[in-house]
């Protein structure tokens, strides 16, 4: 109530002496009145001007000045969005609604009206302050490791729509002359619509907790999602959206609640173990497979990485059938070297080998149930290299040697006949 009376007398006080000063030189007391107000009027807007250029030129500058010398970076990402620039244009604000009633004394409609746009413009400036601000944290928080593992993008989104609805209300309740509780007190019943209006947000907030709280997904992570045609790396985790950078380099964009709702393939276990994962068959002929003779061991202990493996191999199996009295007139007696199992150990020993193999995960060259396609080999690995086209590399590698070695074990890959295989037979 003091400032109030301050200010009123002051406002007389001001009004007076120049209307006075300007009866001093013959001007009627109406026409004076005018000029004094529009002069006052002039002075308020210039004393804005002022202060936007003090707060612009000297506060701000002598802010990134003492920003500059810092070894922090946080407060250059501060700098860097603007914020400070955004909070220099509320001092004229200030200025014109603390003495806009000077020049328009007696006139509470224009005061009202002058009050109204003031605050609206401060409400304004300051939403894209903090805006800038949120946007300046998120930006240092994206500079440390952990942001990785749970983004905070969509948190920071939910925080923007609270502040702009926030915003709205009270910029509404300026508007129509009444209290923000009022406002307040009437969303009761729109609170359906709401619901229905920011059901993706509410949708994709819930989503989003659940994501980081159980860290299922963060930036960076591949996976894959063939319902929405998602096979690539996560980059950016939103508030309603997923973004996710295709290897054909498209984009996906795919709902954040459908990460819960939906299966999904998220291949970070690989990414965090010591290495990618190698599993491919080889269909051998059926027809192909059979016993050793002493002809096929003496060719095949000259293969350096089993050579040690047949000399011993042999000596056993000899040993063996000598021990049972096996009639060794027939190959089917006693106990036997097969060329498919040969092969198996070769390709064994070839992996064990290869520099690029991880040696202290899963090695292994297995025989499946064979089907009218063969007898399926496979090899399961796991390569040291997990990035795809050095990984695609070292699998086409090792798969053409293996390829390329089966007719040195008197086997043949299996292969579904084609026109000309039944040309052959009819010639």
């Amino acid at each position: 109530m003091f400032e109030q009376n301050e200010l009123f007398i002051l406002k007389e006080i001001m009004l007076e002496v120049l209307t006075n000063w300007m009866i001093s030189f013959g001007l009627d007391i109406s026409t004076t009145n005018i000029l004094a107000r529009g002069i006052l009027l002039v002075l308020v807007i210039v004393f804005s001007f002022i202060s936007y250029w003090l707060a612009k030129h000297f506060i701000l500058k002598g802010l990134r000045a003492i920003i500059s010398r810092t070894e922090t970076q946080w407060d250059d990402m501060i700098l860097k969005e603007k914020v400070f620039s955004r909070l220099a244009h509320i001092a004229p604000a200030i200025v014109i609604y603390l003495f806009a009633s000077i020049p328009f004394a007696d006139y509470n409609w224009i005061i009202s009206l002058v009050h109204g746009i003031a605050l609206i413009y401060m409400i304004v400036m300051g939403i894209l302050a903090l805006n800038a601000l949120l946007n300046a944290a998120l930006a240092i928080y994206s500079t440390y490791e952990i942001s990785n593992r749970i983004p905070i993008r969509g948190f920071i989104q939910v925080l923007k729509i609270i502040i702009y609805f926030l915003s709205g209300i009270f910029i509404i309740s300026i508007l129509i002359n009444k209290t923000p509780m009022y406002l307040f007190s009437s969303l009761g019943a729109l609170t359906a619509i709401l619901m229905f209006i920011f059901k993706d947000a509410i949708l994709g907030f819930i989503a989003g907790i659940q994501l980081s709280a159980n860290r299922m997904v963060a930036n960076g992570d591949w996976i894959e999602m063939p319902k929405y045609g998602a096979n690539g790396n996560i980059i950016e985790i939103a508030l309603t959206t997923v973004k996710v950078q295709n290897f054909d380099m498209t984009i996906t964009t795919i709902p954040t609640y459908a990460l819960i709702t939906d299966s999904f393939k998220n291949w970070r276990g690989m990414s965090d173990s010591g290495g990618r994962r190698i599993m491919r068959s080889v269909n051998i002929d059926l027809n192909t497979i059979k016993f050793c003779s002493d002809e096929m061991l003496d060719r095949f202990s000259k293969i350096q990485y089993i050579s040690n493996y047949v000399s011993e191999k042999k000596i056993e199996v000899q040993e063996k059938n000598k021990l049972k009295k096996i009639d060794e007139s027939s190959l089917v007696n006693g106990v036997r070297m097969t060329n498919i199992g040969t092969f198996r150990t070769y390709v064994s020993a070839y992996l064990a080998n290869h520099p690029k193999i991880n040696k202290d995960m899963t090695l292994l060259v297995r025989q499946l149930a064979p089907t009218k396609h063969g007898l399926p080999i496979e090899v399961y690995v796991f390569s040291k290299e997990k990035a795809w086209e050095n990984y695609e590399s070292i699998q086409a590698n090792i798969f053409d040697h293996i390829l390329a070695v089966v007719p040195e074990f008197d086997l043949r890959v299996f292969q579904d006949p084609s026109g000309k295989d039944f040309n052959l037979i009819a010639e």
